[in-house]
């Protein structure tokens, strides 16, 4: 079961590659009083995943802000090198967006977003989906059906939902 409009985010830790090397980030520190915009991917550099999610929430990064958006933040079921290395080549960090790993897709699999495609070599990865939390409770989600489109999931809907 999947986690859904009205619920509260559980704790995660996860982990962001800082200026000292890899640093725990707790979910529920980055949720408290604020509004957060989540969205996940099935992993860093796929087709999908880097041509439209990610540009989604650059595009629309100061019109979520408007709508009083503290902070939005990407995760995925890589490690904090690889999602680094991806927000820097997207241009996502440079545009504020917060990249964060959920190495062991603890978080992923709390929320009931996990899936395998073992034939393309995805293992326990992060179905696609974007939410909207104030102070940790989700009053939107969307999540999508197939891993490879990008449509209820991408900024322009979420923002368009809140």
């Amino acid at each position: 079961m999947s986690i859904s409009v009205g619920d509260k985010l559980p704790e995660a830790q996860l982990i962001r590659l800082g200026a000292e090397g890899p640093e725990t980030v707790s979910l529920s520190e980055k949720l408290a009083g604020r509004n957060v915009v989540i969205f996940a991917v099935p992993g860093a550099f796929t087709p999908t995943c880097h041509s439209a999610h990610v540009p989604s929430f650059i595009r629309t990064k100061d019109q979520f802000a408007s709508k009083g958006v503290d902070e939005i933040i990407c995760i995925s079921v890589n490690d904090p090198f690889v999602m680094k290395a991806w927000g820097e080549a997207t241009g996502a960090t440079e545009a504020g967006l917060t990249m964060l790993s959920d190495a062991g897709s603890a978080f992923t699999k709390a929320i009931g977003m996990d899936f395998t495609a073992e034939p393309v070599g995805l293992l326990a990865r992060s179905k696609r989906y974007a939410l909207y939390a104030r102070d940790g409770v989700v009053t939107a989600f969307h999540p999508e059906e197939s891993p490879g489109t990008c449509e209820i999931s991408g900024g322009e809907a979420l923002l368009a939902a809140i």
